[in-house]
């Protein structure tokens, strides 16, 4: 007891109340990582003894033609349109949805603020618009694409053929989602036959580097010691080695973050942590409090800050506050840097819809590990004390635009072509994640700062497995908007992921199967083969059938959501189920992807907190390494319904080749909103497709265009509805894949 007075005798406050407060609280907490209960070792033992995920290599895939696997052919126009468009764009789009739009001449892709009118290619032929058609499944819309884009893409196919980045392969494989379904070839962009008026395919690159394991460590998911623990921009909380505040330390990230919110660096993570002290309620679900934070994270940083520190209950609140002695010391945080990452794979289109190319240039992620050290910056890796904890944090890097998407895509290609880690990598790395970190980088979002949001994934605190979500932004649950906004982070719904309240190992939950069964199946890609086609577009509303449908936070083990009244033989039960628990943090985190330790692989995590330098990654992510691909059973209805595959760095390192070698960009009108009242003037009825944007409703009466006449009058009409002109990729119509992990 003397010795709480003392520690409570330091603290800044002169207040009765709180000093009996932290005695009444001083015992109370303990100072130890609970350990896993009865209950999740048994889960855990029972994942591990279910049937055993597989690894299989590619070559086992089927190989395809690149005919059947090309989705986009440009066309030089003879003559340009009235808007001055100069190439047709061929995109061949699945079957819709909605089968009553089978065979419409005009499909509209996107929402009702930027929609996406496309005509049918062989209507357009007939009718003396384009010199030929691609074939009646595709669908054509207009740009403006200068000839020199072409010659930029033939360039960049013939460097990476000269082997500027490393040994090549011209085998591309084929993915649908998240699911490798194929291989094939692609062919050189020919200029001849573009200048000629013929048909160009674009969109499977004809050549990239082969994908290894040591370019994914230099340009998509860095875990290097030489990166993490570079000693001129990290410092290591276990040894002490490194530079304080360095440019890729938790200190120097929250310090910029801190900018514009009013509060000092040190207050701003003091606010944060201290969320986990008390219950919260987001969007009807309460999260209880872990306020094993305290013992396990405030404190133990305190002292080594030099600094007294108390837990206390306010009773004018009823709440537990933190009391210090002094701030807590930013440059010795116990976060220490696991891994950088790369995902120019999340860019999408801003307007988005079902539809969109990667007009943004995705995220950059830092993600830390909790630390424990004894002795605190004077040991060694064996006295690390690392903990079961994950910090991540994900920016939205502040480039828009198809050239600046490149640009973004061609600086982590060049990153991959160096021979180590050497001062040219670190200088050009550090470069670049500073353009997205810095204060003021995005003057549009909370603080001014470029976070989209920070979650953390830990059981340190508490014997369940649980994700939280933070961001500089306030949610309106009632019409489901988003507003950012300075100040300190806010708890933020779980992306993608229902209630816990709603999970059932058993299934059983009406709305969530309803849910499933419209939302979710209305965003599956047709045509549907399980395993092989099988990926869906969607958004989460906060509310469903009247009841809160996002989740506060996540537990784990709810190891993977089981929807009841589905069929095991209806693709579509299979696939809406799948998408759905994939997509969700306990899913992915678990179950879905066998992140369960079973046959070597990670548990609750992708990349661990607790292996030391380097992090190990999962085979979620590997797919067992390169050329291979990670099979997990179906975890409602077993492998005798479906295995699914999963390589998700192969595909993340197509994309970012995709992007920095292949893409082509040109501008391109929107059509405002009036051309869908009137095409609906002219039909009475709109083909529009209502997908994530717009929950999958539609403002209108859907009915397919069948008259040519009509296709004629709305080419005609085309230049009165004339939006912005955007720099588009000409792969602007590509799906819009439903990934937050």
């Amino acid at each position: 007891m003397h010795q709480e007075r003392n520690q409570a005798k330091g603290l800044k406050s002169g207040s009765c109340w709180l000093l009996g407060a932290a005695l009444a609280l001083g015992g109370c907490l303990s100072e130890q990582a609970p350990p896993m209960d009865a209950a999740t070792e048994q889960l855990v033992a029972a994942a591990a003894a279910a049937e055993d995920p597989v690894t299989t290599p590619f070559k086992n895939l089927p190989f395809v033609e690149a005919s059947s696997a090309t989705r986009v052919v440009v066309q030089k126009l003879p003559q340009p349109t009235a808007l001055k468009e100069t190439v047709a764009v061929h995109v061949k789009l699945p079957p819709p949805a909605n089968k009553e739009l089978e065979g419409s001449l005009v499909r509209v892709l996107g929402d009702q603020k930027n929609p996406q009118v496309l005509f049918r290619s062989d209507v357009l032929a007939e009718l003396k618009q384009i010199p030929q058609s691609p074939g009646r499944e595709f669908y054509t819309s207009f740009a403006q694409l200068d000839v020199s884009e072409l010659e930029r893409r033939a360039k960049n196919e013939e460097e990476i053929a000269s082997g500027a980045f490393g040994e090549v392969t011209r085998e591309s494989i084929v993915f649908n989602g998240r699911t490798p379904i194929s291989r094939t070839v692609g062919a050189p962009v020919d200029l001849r036959t573009f200048q000629g008026g013929g048909l160009t395919p674009l969109s499977i690159c004809p050549v990239r580097p082969v994908s290894t394991q040591a370019s994914w460590g230099k340009s998509l998911l860095i875990t290097d010691p030489a990166v993490v623990l570079d000693p001129a921009r990290t410092w290591d909380p276990c040894t002490g080695a490194g530079t304080q505040g360095g440019v890729w330390t938790f200190a120097h990230l929250v310090r910029e973050m801190a900018q514009n919110s009013g509060r000092t660096p040190e207050d701003f993570v003091k606010e944060w942590l201290s969320l986990w002290l008390n219950d919260y309620a987001l969007n009807g679900s309460n999260v209880p409090a872990r306020t094993n934070i305290f013992s396990q994270v405030i404190q133990p940083w305190a002292n080594a800050s030099g600094v007294s520190s108390a837990l206390v209950i306010n009773p004018s609140t009823n709440r537990r506050e933190v009391l210090l002695g002094g701030p807590l010391n930013l440059n010795i945080s116990p976060f220490r840097l696991l891994a950088i990452v790369n995902r120019t794979d999340l860019g999408r289109s801003v307007g988005g819809g079902g539809y969109g190319g990667s007009s943004d240039a995705g995220e950059l992620r830092f993600v830390f590990g909790l630390t424990r050290p004894s002795p605190w910056g004077g040991g060694s890796e064996a006295t690390c004390g690392m903990r079961p904890f994950t910090v991540i944090f994900e920016y939205g890097v502040p480039r828009s635009g198809c050239q600046q998407v490149i640009d973004w895509a061609r600086q982590w290609t060049q990153l991959a072509s160096r021979p180590s880690f050497d001062a040219t990598y670190l200088s050009q790395l550090q470069t670049m994640t500073q353009s997205v970190v810095l204060r003021d980088k995005a003057p549009g979002k909370g603080n001014r700062n470029a976070i989209n949001q920070i979650r953390t994934n830990e059981n340190t605190l508490n014997t369940l497995w649980q994700l939280r979500e933070f961001t500089l932004s306030t949610q309106n649950f009632a019409n489901d908007t988003e507003t950012p906004v300075s100040g300190p982070l806010r708890p933020h719904t779980v992306a993608l992921t229902p209630s816990d309240s709603l999970h059932n190992p058993n299934g059983g939950d009406p709305d969530l199967t309803a849910y499933v069964s419209t939302t979710v199946a209305a965003g599956l890609q047709t045509p549907l083969s399980v395993p092989f086609q099988c990926a869906s577009s969607f958004s989460m509303p906060s509310s469903f059938n009247g009841r809160p449908l996002l989740g506060a936070s996540s537990q784990i083990p709810a190891n993977r959501w089981v929807v009841s009244g589905l069929s095991n033989t209806s693709a579509q039960d299979v696939c809406a189920r799948k998408e759905l628990s994939v997509n969700t943090c306990n899913g992915c985190h678990f179950g879905d992807t066998a992140t369960n330790g079973a046959g070597g692989n990670l548990s609750f995590t992708h990349i661990s907190p607790t292996s030391g330098i380097p992090a190990r990654t999962s085979k979620f992510l590997t797919g067992g390494g390169p050329g291979f691909m990670f099979g997990v059973p179906d975890q409602q209805f077993g492998s005798s319904v479906a295995t699914w595959n999963f390589a998700d760095l192969e595909r993340r390192h197509q994309r970012l080749y995709d992007i920095a070698t292949c893409s082509t960009c040109g501008p391109r009108f929107s059509m405002n909103a009036g051309i869908l009242d009137q095409i609906q003037r002219f039909e009475g009825v709109v083909p529009f497709e209502p997908t994530i944007s717009t929950g999958g409703k539609s403002p209108f009466k859907v009915g397919p265009i069948t008259r040519v006449e009509t296709v004629r009058a709305l080419l005609e009409v085309r230049p009165q509805f004339q939006g912005e002109l955007r720099d588009e990729p000409t792969d602007f119509p590509r799906p819009v894949e439903t990934f937050v992990h």
